[in-house]
């Protein structure tokens, strides 16, 4: 199986600090940052559990022989998954328009094109 992972405060801070640059706006866009990373957006108490459970979700989507997802729509959860990444950071801003707006980095980055999750 693939080890858990470790939490690690500068990637929740940098999570974070991405997070609230989207509070006006609530744009799902990626930072393009250093990390490997998953979005997320819902109303209500959408909070971290709730998107990582949401990206596991995308797993019936992964075929495992050969290392594919259907119609790009399980690349959430190869990263939750990813063996290569060993630590994570996550933190979630409410928008302007009432939406939440979740982020979880991951490092190394483990969602690599090509390569297997685990």
């Amino acid at each position: 199986g693939v080890p858990p992972l470790k939490w690690n405060k500068t990637l929740e801070a940098y999570a974070q600090k991405y997070a609230d640059s989207k509070i006006k706006t609530c744009e799902m866009e990626h930072s393009y940052g250093p990390y490997g990373e998953n979005l997320a957006e819902g109303y209500g108490e959408l909070l971290g559990t709730d998107a990582v459970k949401m990206w596991v979700s995308e797993k019936p989507f992964y075929d495992v022989k050969s290392n594919k997802c259907v119609k790009d729509e399980c690349l959430h959860y190869t990263q939750v998954v990813a063996r290569k990444s060993t630590h994570l950071g996550c933190a979630r801003s409410k928008c302007d328009n009432g939406w939440i707006f979740v982020i979880c980095s991951y490092d190394p980055v483990g969602n690599i094109v090509g390569q297997r999750p685990f």
